[in-house]
């Protein structure tokens, strides 16, 4: 479980930082970071909610499923046939929402200046490029700590298929367009949930 959180956690920070509009097409597509090719991670869209899942050989398993609307997090840990809901309250990258705010993808700046981090920063809109086969909208920003960074926006999908920042860059792959199963971001029928009282012994609830 702790991988997995880690693993979303820090897709998320990569993406955080440029990233600024909420997908309207549901699909799903394939997380690549350019340093760890072999780490995939896969996402789906619905339409309010949101599912990663790591696709590696070396992943144990399981999925985070991000509702947009209540900003709640659960996890799902396959192995242990368990699952795990967090509250806003109850997550520390709380952060981890701001960045699939509604946005129109010709006009991004604003919203990616009024994210906590790129406040007091620069935003730009740099030029339109097709990246992988997709219509894309260039920006390029200096964050509040003077970090620069560049995302493409698709024009379609109104969310990152590629960026490039401090700690690297990555990209969506294998982009599939349609309406994604209601029950990929529903628990697993039959699993326990996870007692976060016993957090820091990760046992079962009796």
């Amino acid at each position: 479980m702790s991988r997995i959180m880690l693993r979303i956690a820090g897709m998320a920070v990569l993406l955080g930082c440029a990233a600024v509009a909420l997908a309207q097409t549901e699909f799903s597509a394939d997380i690549v970071n350019d340093k760890e090719a072999d780490k995939a991670t896969k996402v789906y869209f619905g339409k309010d909610k949101i599912r990663f899942d790591a696709i590696s050989h070396s992943a144990d398993g399981g999925g985070v499923i991000l509702n947009m609307t209540t900003h709640t997090m659960t996890v799902i840990m396959p192995k242990q046939h368990m699952y795990m809901e967090m509250s806003p309250q109850q997550m520390e990258n709380r952060g981890m929402f701001d960045f699939f705010r509604t946005g129109d993808v010709e006009s991004a700046c604003t919203e990616w200046l009024n994210l906590d981090e790129n406040k007091g920063g620069t935003c730009h809109k740099d030029s339109h490029e097709t990246v992988n086969g997709r219509e894309t909208v260039k920006y390029e920003g200096v964050n509040a700590k003077g970090e620069h960074s560049a995302v493409w926006l698709d024009s379609k999908l109104r969310f990152p298929v590629k960026w490039q920042g401090k700690n690297g860059g990555g990209g969506l792959r294998n982009i599939q367009e349609g309406s994604q199963p209601a029950s990929l971001f529903e628990t697993p029928a039959g699993y326990t949930k996870f007692d976060m009282g016993n957090m820091g012994g990760m046992k079962r609830p009796q």
